[in-house]
């Protein structure tokens, strides 16, 4: 559990996974046409550029006058050189502009396809997948990490691939002039090639520590966001400030390092450049003094020329190797939550729930979340259809968990659980949840109005129907005492809405669904007296020919169920109506009494 912490550091890979950039490239794959169309494009553009030393050459040796060799020019040719050099760069410039246009849109389509991945594949995803971390770390792969891969998909493989062959183009161009001048440019790459080597490893392990500390200081705003009525009560303002501080200084140190690294190498290159450059110069020049065959200056020139263009591409792919070195770092993360399995899925075989009568029953079943600790322990009982049956008992005792488990949230460890005798691991999720209606302790009310967060469960249901079960529920004179009525617009969470307002909304949320099995977990637990008895008057009539468990603290609200379930270490203590159990005068009577007790002291108070 300890990944449940903001400051705690995730697992990095110890090496380069080659793996994931295969993944990476099925994601090109189906765009493979638009990718293979602009780098066709990028190519002639490169092939055109390449053409520019050879005419300055001819320029240089052939059009402009020299007296060395006799040459009184040539003005014609001259312009034409110019114009065709003109012709050159203008269209260069559209193909440019063509690139960057479809670039952009496919390095686009590219991400929105992977972040639809992981989004949808977190929809999926257990409760416990979610109890494990903090959401902060989960939403910063789906937002940020993607993100970061969109200058490397739109960018970075189609500029390395067409440098690559321009490469190879300005190699071809250069040996034709002089293949000695080709050599003393070509001299530098091993020193390139050495210093990638020595600092390659540190700079991948550099940018996972930097997403690392990007992960944690997510994880650590999204809890103090979430949890600032509680900084505030408690006034933790500055020991928040100062972990945030800490956080954030840890994350650009490392930002930092990273980038130090990365800026290595464009130096190194420009260095390596320069020093070729120099040395071309230095010897180009004795080899003319000398009337060494083939090199003109023309030639020198020319060869100059390209080593600007052969260093440049060099420099793009040191530039997408770094973003490569950046990206795999992200790529990890990404992977290892679109990998994360899914343990409560669809089995092999599994077919549609059919029509829910609403008989339940639980076959000895055994529950542990961490595989190592029972919360429940071999619990068996049956309900009949239409019963309502009430869960109480101590905090940790495993009421919570018995009505996950009726949803399905969680697998069973062992034993069997029957809905009309069917065993729900053997019909999809999706059916088995569709006839249910929950109504969770956390009431979550979703940004937008109150009529679309009654709707949720339902969505084909009309204004009308939604109206319906706000009435039942009570929700309806304090829902049009809004400055909207049901138009009113609520902020995420409810935060513009009482506790017992957003558990109203929430209730008819549930009910509308019109589940044949309603599941409530301490759904009265925000709503004041008056308006519970209220509710209990609409819920005697919603709850008619409908299976119902309800998990509640306040025991008034349970007095008329069918049967209540006393729950203690894991095991069902007890089990009857009201008045048997108060008969039996065993352990849920000494909680009604204490219940009763305090009550009536707090009334004579």
């Amino acid at each position: 559990m300890a990944r449940n912490k903001y400051d705690v550091d995730e697992t990095l890979d110890s090496e380069f996974n080659v793996a994931h950039l295969k993944r990476l490239l099925l994601y090109i794959r189906p765009h493979r046409k638009d990718m293979l169309l602009t780098i066709i494009i990028m190519l002639i553009s490169s092939a055109l550029g390449m053409t520019t030393p050879i005419i300055l050459k001819m320029i240089m040796d052939d059009f402009l006058p020299n007296d060395s060799n006799n040459n009184t020019g040539n003005i014609p040719g001259l312009l034409i050189a110019i114009g065709v050099m003109l012709v050159i760069n203008l269209i260069i410039v559209v193909i440019l502009r063509v690139k960057i246009t479809v670039t952009a849109k496919l390095g686009q389509n590219i991400i929105h396809e992977i972040r639809s991945d992981i989004f949808g594949h977190i929809q999926k995803l257990p409760f416990s997948y979610f109890d494990e971390r903090p959401h902060g770390k989960i939403q910063v792969r789906v937002v940020n990490y993607v993100n970061s891969l969109s200058d490397l998909l739109s960018n970075g493989i189609v500029n390395t691939i067409t440098d690559l062959f321009s490469l190879f183009f300005i190699i071809g161009f250069m040996l034709s002039l002089n293949v000695r001048l080709t050599l003393v440019c070509l001299a530098g790459i091993p020193l390139l090639g050495l210093l990638i080597f020595v600092i390659k490893k540190k700079q991948r392990v550099a940018w996972q520590i930097s997403s690392n500390k990007s992960s944690n200081l997510n994880a650590y705003i999204a809890e103090s966001i979430n949890g600032i009525r509680v900084t505030q009560s408690f006034v933790r303002e500055r020991e928040n400030i100062r972990i945030f501080n800490t956080l954030s200084s840890n994350y650009s140190v490392a930002w930092m390092r990273a980038v130090k690294l990365n800026f290595l190498l464009w130096p190194a290159i420009d260095n390596i450049s320069t020093w070729t450059m120099c040395a071309i110069y230095v010897l180009g020049v004795q080899w003319i003094s000398g009337n060494a065959e083939g090199i003109t200056i023309g030639v020198v020139i020319a060869i100059i020329s390209y080593i600007g263009r052969f260093w440049a591409p060099i420099n793009t792919l040191a530039s997408f190797y770094n973003s490569l070195l950046t990206a795999m770092s992200y790529l990890e993360r990404i992977f290892e939550t679109i990998d994360e399995p899914v343990n409560v899925k669809d089995m092999e075989g599994a077919v549609e729930m059919p029509p829910i009568r609403g008989e339940v029953e639980f076959k000895d079943v055994v529950f542990s979340y961490d595989g190592t600790v029972n919360v429940l322990n071999h619990v068996s009982f049956k309900v009949a259809q239409g019963d309502t049956y009430a869960i109480v008992g101590p905090t940790g005792a495993g009421k919570s968990t018995i009505i996950n488990l009726i949803s399905r949230f969680y697998n069973l460890t062992e034993g069997e659980l029957l809905i009309d005798g069917i065993d729900i691991n053997t019909v999809t999720i999706h059916s088995l949840r569709k006839q249910m209606g929950v109504m969770l302790q956390d009431s979550f009310i979703f940004s937008g109005t109150i009529m679309e967060n009654i709707r949720y469960g339902n969505m084909t249901a009309s204004d009308e129907e939604v109206i319906a079960a706000a009435k039942a529920v009570c929700a309806h004179s304090f829902i049009m005492n809004l400055e909207n009525g049901y138009q009113t617009e609520v902020n995420e969470r409810g935060s513009r809405l009482s506790a017992g307002q957003r558990q109203l909304i929430s209730f008819a949320r549930a009910l509308l669904a019109d589940p044949r099995i309603l599941i409530l977990d301490e759904a009265t637990s925000s709503i004041d007296t008056e308006t519970e008895i209220l509710l209990q008057q609409g819920l005697a009539r919603l709850l008619q020919n409908r299976t119902s468990f309800i998990i509640a603290h306040r025991l008034s609200t349970i007095k008329n169920a069918d049967c209540i379930m006393y729950v203690d270490g894991g095991k069902i203590q007890e089990k009857g109506n009201h008045d048997e159990l108060m008969e039996l005068r065993g352990r849920y009577y000494e909680l009604y009494m204490s219940q009763y007790d305090f009550l009536d002291k707090k009334k004579q108070g």
